[in-house]
């Protein structure tokens, strides 16, 4: 047994591929995991008792029981504030207790010269990107401290600290995720409240999954490994960050780009 056995977290855009990926490390070790989403509904989603299985290898039926009871789905808007409070409060009458927030929700918007950049557009990703991390953090934020223990994990982008051509929506979104962190991170330094982000360049899963195969080939020209990222790799960081493990470390921006350059 662990001391993450008793640990609840949220993981937002948990049904995408990044979110999965998370929320299935999370349970592998110990995690009560929420799995929220705009997508999914107000229940377990279906999947998430198979991931819990296959996280803990348990082949015993009543324990697969169990994993599956560890798992929640609760559908939420992170655009809207009152969706994130619902969210929370769902979780903690669940499990009685919050303890981890994974800010993982995110969308990259269309691709296009600023100066013809839809505006609709525009706003949307700001405010599902940084937005919704405000608001999700906010609603989350109050239980944590009240207990003296918890850890947020926010998930910006390289373009954050780059910015990409035509994606300029995005990009700022991110640097406001990174800047944010910091932000909170210094706010809450004192309670036991961890707050830190995760700073990814190209994970092949999520948004890149979508992607035109010449954006692929570009993808790819930039990363000094030569690769990308496996969703599995950025689950490890961000359940590092998640636990009691990480002590010492808050208002931090940790890169996870494959030695990423800009040329």
């Amino acid at each position: 047994m662990t001391t993450e056995d008793s640990r609840v977290a949220i993981v937002t855009g948990g049904a995408g591929g990044l979110g999965q990926a998370i929320a299935a490390r999370l349970l592998a070790d110990g995690f009560r995991v929420a799995i929220a989403d705009i997508g999914v509904a107000a229940t377990r989603p279906a999947g998430a008792g198979d991931r819990a299985k296959d996280a803990t290898r348990d082949e015993n039926r009543d324990s697969a029981d169990h994993e599956a009871d560890r798992v929640l789905g609760v559908r939420v808007d992170v655009t809207d504030p009152d969706s994130a409070e619902e969210m929370r409060a769902a979780v903690i009458d669940r499990w009685g207790r919050l303890d981890v927030l994974i800010n993982n929700a995110g969308i990259a918007g269309p691709t296009a010269p600023v100066a013809s950049y839809p505006v609709d557009a525009w706003h949307q990703v700001v405010a599902v990107n940084l937005g919704g991390v405000f608001h999700c953090t906010r609603a989350c934020l109050p239980p944590m401290t009240a207990r003296g223990y918890g850890r947020i994990v926010n998930i910006a982008s390289i373009a954050g600290k780059d910015g990409n051509p035509e994606m300029s929506a995005y990009s700022a979104s991110k640097a406001g995720v990174i800047a944010f962190t910091k932000s909170v991170a210094k706010e809450v330094a004192r309670t036991g409240v961890l707050v830190n982000c995760v700073v990814p360049g190209v994970i092949d899963a999520g948004l890149t999954d979508r992607a035109p195969d010449e954006d692929r080939r570009l993808f790819l020209s930039r990363i000094p490994m030569g690769r990308m990222g496996m969703p599995g790799e950025l689950a490890e960081l961000v359940a590092w960050l998640a636990s009691e493990r990480c002590s010492f470390s808050t208002g931090a921006a940790f890169d996870l780009s494959g030695g990423r350059a800009v040329y």
